[in-house]
């Protein structure tokens, strides 16, 4: 078998091209990196972002150590509405977020008598998300008139939720939901789109 010689300049030839090949090779993984973080960057802070549940203010719509994914963009092309299931921060402590359910919107009155019956606009809500009597009307024992960017939320168990009916939370103003609570992924046996209305 005959061996094969180069030159000096093909030697360098060979390397120069080795060398191009590598770097290009390096430029498209770096360039394919770069477009993931891109990705998820947006993703998380414009498309979706992971929640956990904690507590059981939401039962039973939404149990302790439930994952969810809120959706960031769907009040982007509309306006909530009643019965959505809203991400928001608590203002009073950092890195907390709270989930409730819109019972006010917008330039609406909210009422809650006695007997633990919610009114809007003096007519009875009818609505079967609460799993028992309100017990504290808190706030919204006297009528509370939204203005037009406020929502009024309570969580599903009344008894056991920080919500509106409360001075540390109160009406939710639009520009503080974070999204709609879109998606469980966590527990596999709750999997799937959540409802709302």
């Amino acid at each position: 078998m005959e061996k094969e010689y180069y030159s000096v300049d093909e030697v360098k030839k060979i390397k120069i091209t080795k060398h191009k090949e590598i770097m290009k090779e390096v430029l498209k993984t770096s360039l394919y990196l770069l477009f993931v973080l891109v990705l998820t960057f947006l993703t998380i802070n414009f498309v979706g972002q992971r929640t956990e549940v904690i507590g059981s203010s939401m039962e039973p719509t939404l149990s302790e150590d439930d994952d969810l994914i809120a959706n960031k963009i769907a009040y982007r092309f509309s306006d909530p509405e009643r019965f959505d299931i809203i991400i928001f921060p608590y203002l009073y402590e950092e890195d907390t977020y709270y989930i409730k359910r819109i019972i006010g919107l917008p330039g609406e009155t909210i009422y809650i008598d006695t007997d633990g019956n919610i009114y809007i606009n003096e007519e009875l809500l009818y609505e079967s998300y609460g799993n028992e009597t309100i017990k504290d009307a808190g706030l919204a024992v006297n009528p509370i008139v939204l203005e037009d960017d406020e929502y009024f939320v309570l969580g599903d168990n009344r008894n056991n939720s920080k919500d509106s009916r409360f001075i540390d939370v109160g009406n939710v103003h639009r520009s503080q939901i974070i999204g709609k609570a879109g998606f469980r992924i966590f527990p596999f046996s709750k999997f799937g789109m959540l409802t709302h209305q």
